[in-house]
């Protein structure tokens, strides 16, 4: 009878046993085709975007630092380079994501802030890409405003308009406050309404009227929270490789692949908000005009490095 009992309980663990293994192999197989197709989905539309881009994707020199917090501190530089090597940043943010709290944040700098370019005089901070690009960017940032920037990413605008159309084929959905033409190569009309590349490269970029480049940031960070939106709502965590794929050759920057799908699913996962300043802060600023550089934004750099202190820590 014992001899029977020992039998019943060997033969019920080993069908245990089979059945978890089973379950084990069956998970392994599913992860490996699931990282199959993504692999598969990544490189594809990587090889139709490059087809549409004539983004260099030169080998900047960045000496990245990791930020003290664990934090990810990424340098985003948007330029109109027009067949010139160097150019000056018309987009100069600071993006942060948090992975212990899931929170992302950004910093713009307004391009005409006046600060101390390392190694040169004094200047407006969007000249420092035409000087020495991104690298010389991460240095004058930290030596005026002590933040840590670890990666960068730089767009050319031609870059922006085709990314929002293949990415977004149905377009972004904005507000647009008034009639916008002058100097954007498309004329938008007053109203609620979806706008594919061309048009939302014109509404971030139109800066002609009473709040000049005040407007224009503020148009930036809130395409770029829409744009975050929309990927989060229509549920495009899956097809993040795909958007990966298709953004890259557009981008220049020293952020690998595997990291940015990384960052951008645990980013989706957990919210899809942003929390924006804009730097130089209200009350920290007066218009200056100097010979030879124009009208500049001079800045009390003591108030404005501890509100972005403050801001990202």
């Amino acid at each position: 009878m014992d001899t029977l009992r020992e039998d019943n309980f060997k033969r019920k663990k080993k069908k245990k046993s089979r059945i978890f293994w089973t379950l084990i192999l069956s998970f392994l197989t599913l992860l490996m085709l699931i990282t199959a197709y993504a692999y598969f989905d990544y490189k594809n539309s990587l090889k139709k975007a490059n087809t549409f881009t004539s983004v260099p994707q030169e080998n900047y020199d960045f000496n990245g630092i990791d930020d003290d917090l664990g934090k990810t501190n990424v340098l985003l530089l948007g330029v109109d380079s027009r067949g010139e090597e160097a150019s000056r940043s018309d987009t100069i943010m600071i993006a942060q994501y948090d992975p212990d709290t899931g929170k992302s944040k950004i910093a713009s700098i307004m391009r005409d802030t006046y600060v101390d370019i390392p190694g040169y005089k004094k200047q407006k901070i969007n000249a420092a890409n035409a000087l020495g690009g991104p690298e010389l960017v991460r240095e004058t940032i930290k030596a005026n405003f002590n933040i840590d920037l670890q990666y960068y990413a730089m767009i050319d605008f031609k870059g922006f308009s085709k990314v929002i159309d293949v990415t977004f084929p149905d377009g972004i959905e904005v507000d647009v406050e008034k009639k916008m033409s002058k100097g954007i190569g498309v004329t938008l009309h007053p109203g609620v309404q979806s706008l594919n590349g061309d048009e939302l490269l014109g509404y971030v970029r139109f800066r002609n009227d009473a709040q000049n480049d005040f407007g224009r940031v503020e148009r930036q960070q809130e395409v770029i929270g829409k744009m975050a939106e929309e990927i989060y709502h229509v549920g495009n965590i899956a097809k993040l490789p795909k958007i990966v794929g298709t953004v890259q050759p557009f981008v220049n920057t020293n952020l690998k692949s595997t990291t940015l799908i990384s960052l951008a699913s645990s980013f989706l996962t957990k919210d899809s908000s942003f929390e924006n300043i804009r730097i130089p802060v209200d009350g920290t600023y007066s218009p200056v005009r100097y010979e030879g550089i124009g009208e500049v934004l001079e800045v009390n750099l003591e108030e404005n490095q501890s509100a972005l202190n403050e801001f990202f820590n």
